[in-house]
């Protein structure tokens, strides 16, 4: 979960291995809180199309990879600027 703790505001939990993981009947599902503005937060659950926990870890931590990777463009393109 390296690629989690890279982005700021992401709190992450070392000892809970299904941190921002939630099983709903048997399906894994994402589920984080962003900040569009100061003053508003949305809750947002993406389903990891999976009941094998493993595969939502997997899943999970590809996602929040993702998300770093953006990150970093983002950045890159604004200090360019």
């Amino acid at each position: 979960m390296s690629a989690i703790t890279k982005l700021p505001g992401i709190r992450v939990r070392a000892e809970n291995l299904n941190h921002h993981l939630w099983n709903n009947h048997g399906t894994w599902f994402l589920h984080y809180t962003v900040h569009p503005t100061p003053f508003t937060k949305e809750r947002v659950r993406r389903s990891l199309g999976t009941k094998d926990v493993k595969i939502a870890r997997d899943r999970r931590d590809a996602f929040f990879a993702q998300l770093a990777t953006e990150a970093a463009k983002a950045a890159r393109k604004d200090a360019a600027a």
